[in-house]
């Protein structure tokens, strides 16, 4: 009877130890695995990388016993990088309802953005900051500007002072400058901004000029914003509100060999460049609508915006300032502004304005690499604008943007090197946000919902 009992007694204890190992398993393994180090563009083939609780807990070459994790992923023949940053987003505003707002996050996660930097704020992108800071919403990592700052909204320096003053307490993570502020208004929003510590970023307005804003040191100027100004000598006595979008109508009168004088502004006042270059090469280029709209993945935005992108475009193309030639040396010149501020500024962030023209959330990006490998950016230097530049910028180098211990899980899963060809990063085979693993499958089920939600709106 003693014996029996003692069987029945060691049995129990052992189910108990059982079932705390499976309460204590981990969350991911993915075995096998070719991890892609984004700082040199070396790859550290045959990986184990263990994640729990969000973050990567371990990398080793040594296999690891696949029971003890919760799921296992088989990274055979398949390679690991860090997830993107998108550094000129949107998220819509509340008005579209809270549907379509997830679904525009989605649409980033879907192509491996994990990290989104929202350019035109709004109190409810606090919250979607917060909701998927504490794992409440599937959603990238959120930064968000306040309101914006333009012409309008800020017309005197008091009205500067209050605003600037207001958003930081409202705990925006940066300003947004749109065109239009006056050059004495602009400079106190400068001054107001430094005194309570937070960072601005966005265009150049007129009144302001490209020299004067490196001087005053943006965190980001976006769209190569004010440069193509800034090339135009003097002695062509032009009147600086005659510049056109973004510089286009300055094309002719542009002094290519000032460029550098600009980029070393830039370099000494540490201001990162976001190129949104796809914006340029979408909207503006001489390619019709019709060939923009029959992309497979403007089946995910809704009909109505569509069309609002084909008129828009279709406005732009017939406008009689427009001519083929112009647009040929305007591309050129920013392509060579692209690289040697890629080469020898602060350094370059991968933003592509989304969603914007033509530019559909995630799937954008691919436009806009394509758009800097066009400039001459080698690949490496391309994934290096979407990981680890982010990542510096927002002074988060030793939380995200590499695949490396103690780092946040944010990864892609891929079927090809994109040190090889950037085309890999087009069909990925699943994305982890902080942890939590989206398979190529559930990304796919997803996808094919929010493109039956566009075609009823």
């Amino acid at each position: 009877m003693k014996t029996t009992l003692l069987f029945v007694f060691l049995t129990f204890l052992i189910a108990c130890n059982d079932g705390n190992q499976i309460e204590t398993k981990k969350d991911i393994l993915i075995s096998d695995i070719s991890i892609i180090d984004v700082t040199n563009g070396s790859v550290l083939k045959n990986s184990y990388v263990v994640i729990d609780s969000g973050r990567i807990r371990s990398i080793s070459q040594k296999a690891v016993d696949t029971a003890l994790f919760k799921t296992v992923i088989n990274g055979s023949g398949k390679y690991l990088m860090p997830g993107l940053a998108e550094m000129h987003a949107h998220i819509p505003p509340p008005e579209v309802g809270e549907e379509r707002i997830n679904e525009t996050l989605f649409l980033y996660l879907s192509n491996g953005v994990t990290t989104i930097r929202g350019m035109l704020g709004n109190p409810i992108h606090l919250e979607l900051r917060e909701k998927a800071a504490n794992g409440n919403l599937v959603s990238p990592r959120i930064y968000t500007s306040s309101p914006s700052l333009n012409g309008n909204s800020v017309t005197s320096k008091e009205e500067a002072i209050e605003k600037v003053t207001q958003y930081q307490k409202d705990g925006y993570d940066f300003l947004k400058i749109h065109p239009g502020i006056q050059r004495e208004v602009f400079d106190q929003v400068v001054e107001t901004a430094n005194s309570v510590g937070i960072p601005f970023a966005g265009h150049v307005p007129v009144d302001v000029g490209i020299r004067h804003a490196l001087e005053s040191k943006y965190a980001s100027i976006d769209h190569v914003d004010g440069f193509l100004e800034g090339l135009v000598p003097k002695s062509a006595n032009v009147k600086p509100s005659d510049n056109g979008f973004f510089g286009y109508a300055f094309t002719p009168l542009a002094d290519t060999t000032k460029i550098d004088e600009l980029v070393t502004l830039s370099k000494a006042n540490r201001v990162w460049i976001v190129p949104t270059q796809s914006l340029f090469e979408r909207w503006f280029a001489p390619i019709s609508a019709d060939e923009l709209l029959s992309q497979p993945e403007m089946k995910y935005m809704p009909k109505t915006t569509l069309e609002n992108w084909r008129k828009t475009k279709n406005s732009y193309m017939e406008d009689e300032s427009f001519t083929e030639a112009q647009w040929q040396q305007f591309d050129a010149i920013r392509r060579q502004l692209i690289k040697k501020l890629q080469a020898n500024g602060q350094g370059i962030l991968l933003g592509s304005d989304a969603p914007q023209l033509f530019n559909v959330p995630g799937f954008s990006i691919h436009h806009e690499m394509a758009g800097m490998k066009s400039a001459g950016m080698t690949p490496l230097k391309i994934i290096q604008s979407g990981t680890v530049n982010p990542a510096v910028f927002f002074k988060a180098e030793d939380d995200y943007g590499q695949v490396k211990e103690g780092f946040w899980a944010d990864l892609i899963l891929l079927n090809g090197n994109p040190l090889e060809s950037l085309s890999a990063l087009q069909q990925n085979e699943g994305v982890i946000v902080r942890g939590q693993f989206l398979s190529k499958e559930m990304i796919q089920e997803k996808l094919n919902e929010i493109a039956q939600h566009a075609a009823k709106n």
